[in-house]
């Protein structure tokens, strides 16, 4: 009768998904910041809560979503992926697509001024809704234009913020 001894594998450590410390670690320190910088705001004397709480509440749970996806970043656990997710983790990056979005933000910023956010904005609607793939030009300006002119109403005459008029100054 022989024994035969068997040997059992030891045991492996969790399979752990390192890049979402870095993404911990921003979260960390942007929270942080924001309640660093909420510090330095000035307080009215007649508004008791003042401008800081949002910061607070912000900055705070930044750094608490921070700690908790390092804690479960350590533990091992990785995020399931959505059971309707129809993209291709192995296809490479479109650096394309991306290079045109690029360009389609930068030439918003060096026309807001001069066209103004109504046009200026219709035009990144337009070039990022042709650049992601849609062929529906006349819709695409339609759109395009009306959310254009109602963010552009939307932040002046709702918020009291004026975004640049541009060459429509006394039209809007």
């Amino acid at each position: 009768m022989t024994t035969t001894t068997h040997r059992e594998a030891p045991e492996q450590a969790p399979d752990r998904d390192l890049a979402q410390l870095g993404l911990a670690a921003v979260a960390v320190l942007v929270g942080a910041y924001t309640v660093y910088d909420a510090t330095t705001l000035t307080v009215g004397f007649a508004d008791p809560v003042g401008p800081r709480i949002f910061p607070y509440v912000i900055g705070a749970g930044l750094v608490l979503l921070g700690v908790l996806l390092a804690v479960a970043a350590l533990r091992g656990d990785r995020p399931q992926a959505e059971e309707g997710e129809d993209v291709d983790l192995t296809a490479p990056a479109d650096w394309l697509t991306v290079a045109r979005l690029v360009g389609v933000i930068g030439v918003t910023i060096l026309t807001v001024d001069l066209l103004g956010w109504a046009i200026s904005g219709a035009l990144l609607f337009i070039g990022s809704t042709w650049t992601l793939g849609s062929r529906t030009l006349v819709r695409d300006v339609i759109v395009g234009i009306v959310l254009a002119v109602a963010s552009w109403y939307a932040f002046y005459s709702g918020l009291g913020i004026p975004l640049s008029p541009g060459v429509l100054d006394g039209v809007l």
